[in-house]
């Protein structure tokens, strides 16, 4: 059985974990959420994204072979702390640095925090250095970070968490089908109701006119509709997934629909310090995950499986199956990253999110930093 340890408070003095225990990860999850699909739905396709079609040779690629079988790198490890959100069923790629010794052959000795404040609070966190970097939702992110925290995007993950769904028996089969309508979010920020925000102003319709956001807290979003007091809801996995499940609900809309199907949605985020004082280990961070993230996509059970003891009731089976939707494999950085989050900013302009002041080029580059170059 996995050891779990309580969550400490984000501090610096924390006591020192033994080399024993480091070797696992052991912040646990506070309350994980319940998650869908079953493997076996994901194999006939009922929820499941196709999967890409690779080539034979890298199914087993040598890059995730080398991260595993490597032994650590030579000489002492480089403390470092990331803050995550331990019961996010989307974050394979995190344990898997961890277990899988992706952050062991970077030279990183690597404290994972469990962190479930406010987003302006993790960046501060990250702004001032008690966090060397983070994982968190580009959509969640952006606003705070048009605020000016010390804090640089260096890597897109993943994409695909969020999704609009409507009763079955709505007759709501469309975006346009919206107009008038009451759409249930967990709050008037959360990335699923900007993101959904947007398609709809995409789709013709006014996002603030045109329909009507009702707030829930997100374990209940999916009775608030089945009560006739909202007509959709938009949220993120697990919950969205697992709401499919019984198919008395269906999928309108999600972030890999149309031009977003290659769009990043989470994101690894470093402090602006640590860039500018020790670049190489910002670029070890980087590194590290971004060929967990391959691992992922190319050995979604097993990944999932070190992420099966934060997600509690949840399935090895179904976390391989998310682990297959999510678009792991797909994971930009550089001028590719630097343009979704330009894409992202205009986006959000469109939305009244962002300042009409905020140009997208220049805030894009203001919030990227390229740390592989090195």
């Amino acid at each position: 059985m996995t050891k779990r340890f309580e969550d400490k408070p984000m501090t610096n003095d924390r006591p020192m974990p033994s080399s024993a225990a480091s070797r696992r990860l052991f912040l646990a999850g506070a309350g994980a959420l319940g998650l869908g699909a079953p493997a076996s739905l994901v194999a006939s396709g009922v929820f499941a994204r196709p999967a890409a079609q690779l080539p034979a040779d890298l199914l087993d690629p040598p890059i995730c072979r080398a991260a595993v079988e490597a032994p650590a790198a030579a000489g002492a490890l480089k403390k470092i702390t990331f803050a995550w959100n331990a019961t996010a069923a989307c974050l394979p790629t995190i344990t898997s640095a961890k277990e899988k010794g992706f952050f062991e052959r970077h030279g990183l000795d690597v404290d994972l925090l469990n962190y479930s404040g406010s987003t302006d609070q993790l960046l501060e966190t990250l702004a001032t250095g008690k966090a060397d970097a983070a994982v968190g939702m580009a959509l969640r992110w952006l606003k705070p970070l048009e605020q000016g925290f010390d804090v640089k995007i260096v890597a897109g993950i993943h994409g695909g968490c969020m999704r609009l769904l409507a009763p079955t028996s709505s007759g709501i089969t469309d975006l346009k089908d919206l107009k008038g309508k009451s759409i249930a979010v967990s709050d008037m920020n959360s990335p699923a109701k900007n993101f959904f925000a947007i398609l709809l102003k995409k789709a013709g319709l006014d996002p603030d006119s045109d329909v009507t956001y009702k707030i829930y807290p997100g374990p209940l979003l999916r009775a608030a509709v089945e009560k006739g007091e909202a007509d959709a809801l938009a949220d993120g996995d697990p919950n969205t997934y697992i709401w499919q499940k019984d198919k008395k609900f269906i999928e309108i809309a999600t972030n890999l629909s149309g031009e977003y199907a290659t769009r990043t949605c989470c994101i690894i985020g470093v402090s602006g310090r640590l860039i500018r004082e020790d670049k190489k280990t910002a670029s070890a961070i980087a590194r590290a995950i971004l060929e967990a993230a391959d691992f992922t996509a190319h050995h979604p059970a097993e990944s999932a499986a070190t992420l099966a003891p934060f997600v509690t009731n949840v399935t090895p089976d179904e976390l391989t199956a998310l682990a297959h939707y999510h678009t792991h494999h797909d994971h930009p950085t550089g001028d590719a990253l630097k343009k979704q989050l330009a894409l992202y900013a205009e986006d959000l302009k469109l939305v009244s999110v962002l300042k009409p002041s905020t140009d997208p080029a220049k805030y894009a580059e203001r919030i990227f930093a390229d740390v592989l170059s090195i």
